[in-house]
């Protein structure tokens, strides 16, 4: 029973920290609080959103090229709002149509060619933009929290310096609260930013994988419609 109640007593916990800390100590403790769940915020739906995208790539290797045409092929892919690959091969055929349409103008300006890859280029660039929303703030987090952690423990090495000099004498009671709350800070700061580091490297790795399948795409399906068929097959 004893040992329980100095569990539960303890004065150089969390708890104690929140309590006897000052609007500084409690302020930083706010703003790491916030860098975890933001941080964790983004890892999360950013994992979501990478696993739709690699379904779609599965999904348009395996449907979309087995269409007789590009037509065919669009029609196989489901028209969802994240169907990055079925907005890549509207806007390809799209700008095939217009200018098919437009020959009289726009040939004399703008070749077939240019006209649908800078169309299509368009698309992939919003996709890679996308891709990385959300990124800077795990770079952020991960650079920033040590850091922030940090000034809490010099805040709490300056608390008891003044202790010490108020007391006369650096008695442990009258170190050991500010100097936990120092070394909690520290802990805090590193247990912010090193998810955010591992979830920042993490999520390049598989977005760089979502880049190349996206650019594959797009540059067969170029091929596919300008040539009536797909000239290169996606690399493994």
């Amino acid at each position: 029973m004893a040992d329980a109640a100095a569990t539960l007593d303890n004065p150089y916990g969390i708890t104690a920290l929140w309590t006897t800390g000052d609007f500084v100590s409690k302020g930083v403790f706010v703003v790491l609080a916030i860098m975890s769940l933001y941080s964790w915020f983004v890892i999360i739906t950013k994992y979501l959103d990478q696993a739709a995208l690699r379904k779609h790539a599965l999904i348009a290797e395996k449907d979309f090229w087995a269409a007789p045409n590009v037509k065919d092929g669009l029609a196989r892919l489901k028209n969802v709002e994240d169907n990055v690959f079925r907005a890549i091969a509207a806007d390809g055929l799209e700008s095939l149509e217009h200018h098919e349409k437009n020959k009289g103008k726009l040939t004399e300006s703008i070749d077939l060619h240019d006209w649908v890859s800078s169309h299509m280029q368009r698309r992939v660039d919003l996709i890679q933009g996308d891709l990385s929303n959300g990124m800077a703030v795990l770079a952020s987090v991960g650079a920033t929290a040590p850091f922030v952690g940090l000034f809490g423990t010099v805040w709490g090495i300056y608390h008891a310096l003044i202790a010490i000099g108020i007391s006369g004498q650096a008695s442990i009671d009258k170190v050991a609260g500010p100097v936990g709350e120092a070394l909690i800070m520290t802990a805090i700061g590193l247990v912010v930013a090193v998810p955010a580091v591992l979830g920042f490297n993490w999520l390049t790795r598989r977005n760089k994988f979502i880049i190349e399948r996206v650019n594959y795409f797009a540059h067969d399906l170029h091929q596919a419609l300008l040539s009536g068929g797909r000239v290169t097959a996606v690399k493994k």
